[in-house]
């Protein structure tokens, strides 16, 4: 019995003196394993062709919104259905939809089976960047705040337009990335 008393305090004591042993950091987190401080501009295109993935950060660039998203989800329309459903949106009578924002985590969904030309992508992902810049799930509130990149992107399409007319004497479908 003494015996195991003996063995319990000396595991114990050297337990003890064990653990105060450091290499002397203190912090338990280096600086190079932690992740670089993500920008204010910085987001994530998710579920996108290259192409789709491409106009939407040139549009974005065109912009140049006072809130960026954290991440814009390209998804298929059932899933698109389901995350509806799951974060509750509410459509208005009459109103149909093929984007969305998650205001708390700044997601910009987007239904890939839905959307019908590269404009009105732009026009939308416009109105989305309102709500976020609006911070409020009002319509009014994201049209008013959407205006202004709206009217960008149009003076951008215009400028585009011009310089290919000057370039080569007729406008043609065209698409400018970047």
């Amino acid at each position: 019995m003494k015996l195991k008393i003996w063995t319990i305090l000396f595991s114990l004591t050297l337990a003890q003196f064990a653990w105060g042993q450091t290499s002397g950091n203190s912090k338990l987190v280096n600086k190079e394993g932690t992740a670089p401080e993500a920008s204010a501009t910085s987001y994530t295109v998710l579920g996108a062709t290259s192409e789709q993935e491409a106009l939407v950060r040139a549009q974005i660039r065109i912009m140049q919104p006072d809130v960026y998203p954290l991440r814009v989800l390209f998804v298929p329309h059932w899933k698109y259905v389901d995350t509806a459903r799951t974060f509750r949106l509410h459509v208005p009578a009459g109103y149909t939809s093929a984007m969305f924002t998650h205001l708390p985590s700044r997601s910009v969904f987007i239904d890939s089976d839905r959307y019908v030309s590269d404009d009105s992508l732009g026009y939308w992902v416009a109105h989305e960047l309102g709500h976020l810049a609006a911070n409020s799930a009002s319509e009014n509130a994201a049209d008013k705040a959407a205006r202004e990149y709206q009217s960008a992107l149009r003076t951008h399409a215009n400028q585009t337009y011009i310089s290919v007319y000057r370039r080569y004497g007729r406008v043609q479908s065209v698409i400018v990335v970047g």
